[in-house]
């Protein structure tokens, strides 16, 4: 593309392991169409996250009971939730009070196939979400299915998949975090669909593009030959 370093884009591709989160491209057909990281899969008895500074997938913590998240889970790679995703979900809920979590915008991705291991990179077709808010945070759980999925690949919209995985989903979010003696804090106001998670993907894009500008741009300034000064 223009005025895009695309050589230094392909050369640090070869030498270096991208951030999940700031290195890897959304995808050119987002929001229908997106790139996700997965950090966790059904089988996972204990619970990892990406650590923001290096990039590495990380350990947080053991599954304390016997909730299992009951999707791939992961996120998707240049957002963020921010002022405007915040400024939606205070719009959907009549609230006021609420601001974004600071984290890039999670998904759950449902497949037929049995994928073992998370710290990959898949294609993912969003049809829905949840509004859950954490606290005073939003946390929107984007829920989509795998590309060409032989099973859930036909659901086009969240109204098309089973209502029980739907609400494995809901159970898992509103319970992997309790402990005996803690009072809840979570909550899911919505159940959306396809077209509302478009346009909480497209406001979590533009945060991130406020808070972190282009990797392009970014690339592009560092590639400019600089003037050399006048001696």
């Amino acid at each position: 593309m223009a005025n895009q370093p695309e050589p230094l884009l392909k050369l640090m591709g070869l030498l270096f392991k991208p951030h999940p989160w700031h290195g890897i491209d959304v995808g050119e057909a987002a929001p229908r169409k997106l790139n996700c990281y997965i950090e966790i899969v059904p089988t996972d008895t204990v619970k990892f996250e990406i650590d923001k500074s290096s990039g590495y997938l990380k350990l947080d913590r053991p599954q304390k009971y016997s909730n299992f998240c009951p999707a791939l889970y992961g996120f998707i790679p240049q957002t963020y939730c921010g002022d405007e995703v915040a400024e939606l979900c205070n719009a959907r809920t009549g609230r006021g009070d609420i601001v974004g979590d600071g984290d890039p915008l999670d998904i759950c991705v449902l497949t037929e196939k049995e994928v073992m291991h998370g710290d990959i990179i898949l294609e993912a077709i969003p049809i829905g979400g949840l509004r859950m808010i954490d606290g005073n945070e939003a946390d929107d759980k984007i829920i989509a299915v795998l590309n060409n999925d032989a099973v859930y690949g036909e659901y086009e919209d969240l109204e098309n998949a089973p209502y029980p995985v739907i609400e494995r989903l809901r159970h898992y979010f509103l319970t992997y975090k309790d402990t005996p003696g803690t009072k809840k804090i979570s909550e899911i106001t919505h159940v959306y669909n396809r077209k509302e998670a478009h346009e909480v993907i497209e406001r979590s894009m533009s945060d991130y593009r406020a808070k972190y500008g282009a990797l392009s741009s970014l690339l592009n300034s560092v590639a400019q030959p600089r003037e050399m000064a006048k001696i």
